[in-house]
């Protein structure tokens, strides 16, 4: 059995081109199986709209891709529907338009004028008129988590103890404790993404694959098969194993 994974984007659509070359690379020599990536595909880079693009005429041409929700574009999507809507996940005072998230950037890749630097009314009504809905529809779409075998991805992680079918979509987009602290067996290797690192690590109950792409690291691209995990490299695999 095996599958691919991408971790947090973040608008980097040349490192998402990047990680899959890596993963046709791979599959050359180990033939086709599904590509899950995990989420945040928007804010903080350059080019979210290009990422969304990608992801959307891939799955329309029929790729075996699956794409799934992160918290930053359930908050693209939730400033879309209405600009002073809370979020449940996001610390009070924030807002997406705020400089640590990054929704500024996102609308900036729509062609969206000066879009954290005016009234949010303007530029709601702006977004409004740049974003095609058949992307909102999309984005809307996307699932908040894959089980497949002995792996669950998503983006965020899970709440411990919890039936899969029994979580919240907040906890799948947003959690990071009580998870990242749990080492307990969940049944299944969790997959995710959301809490950046260095570089993608391995716990044993769960393996983390953002590694900061959207504060200037990389991209990465893992592959599962069976019991194994790999990172792809330029220049091929790399053991990801248990820390």
């Amino acid at each position: 059995m095996r599958a691919y994974a991408i971790g947090d984007i973040h608008g980097h659509l040349a490192l998402l081109e990047r990680a899959h070359a890596r993963i046709a690379a791979d599959m050359e020599r180990h033939g086709p199986a599904p590509i899950i990536h995990l989420g945040d595909l928007v804010d903080r880079g350059p080019d979210s709209r290009g990422v969304i693009e990608f992801l959307l005429a891939g799955q329309a041409r029929g790729a075996d891709w699956e794409v799934l929700k992160g918290n930053h574009d359930r908050m693209f999507l939730r400033f879309l529907d209405d600009p002073h809507a809370p979020e449940p996940g996001l610390r009070e005072g924030l807002s997406w338009l705020h400089p640590r998230l990054g929704g500024a950037t996102t609308l900036a890749s729509y062609g969206i004028h000066a879009p954290g630097d005016r009234p949010i009314a303007p530029v709601h009504r702006d977004a409004l008129a740049a974003v095609p809905q058949a992307q909102r529809d999309w984005l809307a779409a996307r699932p908040t988590h894959l089980a497949m075998g002995p792996w669950v991805f998503v983006h965020a992680g899970i709440r411990p103890g919890v039936a899969l079918a029994d979580q919240t979509e907040t906890d799948l987009v947003w959690i990071r404790e009580p998870f990242l602290s749990d080492t307990r067996d969940h049944g299944v290797l969790v997959v995710h993404g959301h809490t950046a690192l260095p570089e993608a690590q391995h716990y044993g109950n769960r393996v983390n694959i953002d590694s900061s792409a959207a504060y200037g690291g990389p991209l990465t691209a893992i592959v599962l098969e069976d019991d194994q995990i790999h990172v792809l490299t330029p220049e091929g695999r790399v053991p990801l194993r248990p820390a």
